[in-house]
């Protein structure tokens, strides 16, 4: 008889709610105050745009953690390198994008492989930093995976230091969080 399926877990990012309208007012006195007059054509519609963009910027999209049996025993490390990140820097506004590498030992359930990608773009849609994110993505996954082990490392360039302050072009951060076997045994 087969075993039944274990239903996804739907994730969804809680939020107040976003007032467009109250946005695009203030993204209007934000410019006014810097100057930045939106009296002509091509200006005209920029508070609009501004809000709508933090608005995308800030709301992550729903999904389904899916999760299956780890019917063969399955102990080697998955491992989704390369997966996009973007955020922004809650100190200054101004992006961060990177690399995300997420990995982990299998208990007893493995994951659907899209679904590492779909956690770190959760944790990346708020204002945030690299560092927090990093654990938030890692924490998440020991918490709902049940794992042996998990590793998040993260390679982002930050804006607030690329384009203003330091002008440091070309730099990046690394920032890693390891917990379970993948902390406490090297190999």
């Amino acid at each position: 008889m087969p075993v039944p399926a274990q239903p996804a877990l739907r994730v969804v990012h809680e939020t107040d709610g976003i007032d467009l309208a109250a946005a695009e007012r203030a993204a209007g006195q934000f410019l006014r105050a810097l100057g930045i007059s939106t009296g002509t054509e091509s200006l005209h519609g920029t508070p609009g745009r501004m809000a709508r963009a933090c608005a995308e910027l800030f709301s992550p999209r729903p999904f389904d953690l899916t999760t299956f049996p780890n019917d063969e025993g399955y102990d080697e490390l998955v491992l989704a390198r390369s997966i996009p990140v973007r955020s922004v820097c809650e100190h200054h506004l101004l992006p961060f994008v990177g690399t995300a590498h997420v990995g982990y030992l299998p208990g007893g359930r493995i994951l659907g492989l899209s679904k590492l990608a779909r956690v770190v773009e959760h944790f990346a849609y708020r204002p945030q930093v690299q560092e927090r994110l990093t654990k938030q993505v890692a924490d998440w996954l020991e918490t709902q995976l049940e794992p042996k082990g998990v590793g998040v490392v993260i390679e982002a360039e930050h804006s607030c230091m690329t384009l203003r302050g330091v002008q440091a072009t070309g730099s990046s951060t690394l920032t890693s969080t390891l917990l379970g076997t993948l902390r406490s045994d090297a190999r």
